[in-house]
């Protein structure tokens, strides 16, 4: 009886993000196609994780999602500073866009259009949502940074803080040292 207690204790624990994070993906259903998600920015590690998740989509017959998450600088006192900020935040997007389309075609990556999508928020809450929402994503691909002091803030705060257990996809994460063509070799 303590047991039977204790398990429905346990679920009642559970916040509705975590209940979310389980549901089922649709990866291989019909008319659903797995989906290798590449966080984007102007880090120069990212080029490491696009190769890697595009080779992957390619070999597998999944799709390339990019996303670029506008963060917030500070908090704006008047509607007119907000609303020319996030305009450039998505101007900004659609730079990167540009150039990782153009990183794509330079790998032999032509016949690969990504799905492009832009969020508003801290960049961990945005890649974690998107998961929750879009139930085609069945990995999250991270380039982990050549400096010394870590592997770089979003691979510290996904794949090995608190979240790492609890992710509601598998993440991959490319060393930074790699070359483009030792990446798609071991894709």
């Amino acid at each position: 009886m303590a047991k039977k207690k204790q398990s429905a204790e346990t679920k009642k624990a559970e916040t509705p993000a975590q209940a979310r994070a389980r549901k089922k993906r649709q990866i291989f259903v019909e008319g659903h196609r797995r989906k290798f998600l590449v966080v984007v920015d102007e880090t120069p590690e990212c080029e490491s994780a696009l190769a890697f998740a595009a080779s992957r989509a390619q070999r597998t017959s999944g799709h390339l999602a990019l996303l670029y998450v506008i963060e917030p600088d500070v908090d704006f006192q008047w509607l007119g500073v907000e609303d020319v900020a996030r305009e450039e935040g998505h101007n900004k997007a659609k730079a990167v866009f540009r150039l990782f389309g153009r990183k794509l075609k330079a790998m032999g990556f032509e016949e690969i259009v990504p799905e492009e999508i832009v969020r508003e928020g801290m960049k961990a809450e945005e890649i974690t949502k998107l998961i929750e929402d879009d139930e085609d994503i069945g990995v999250l691909v991270l380039g982990a940074s050549k400096d010394p002091s870590g592997p770089g803030p979003l691979v510290t705060t996904l794949a090995v803080g608190r979240l790492a257990g609890t992710f509601p996809v598998p993440i991959t994460v490319v060393p930074g040292h790699l070359s483009i063509e030792e990446i798609r070799a071991l894709a």
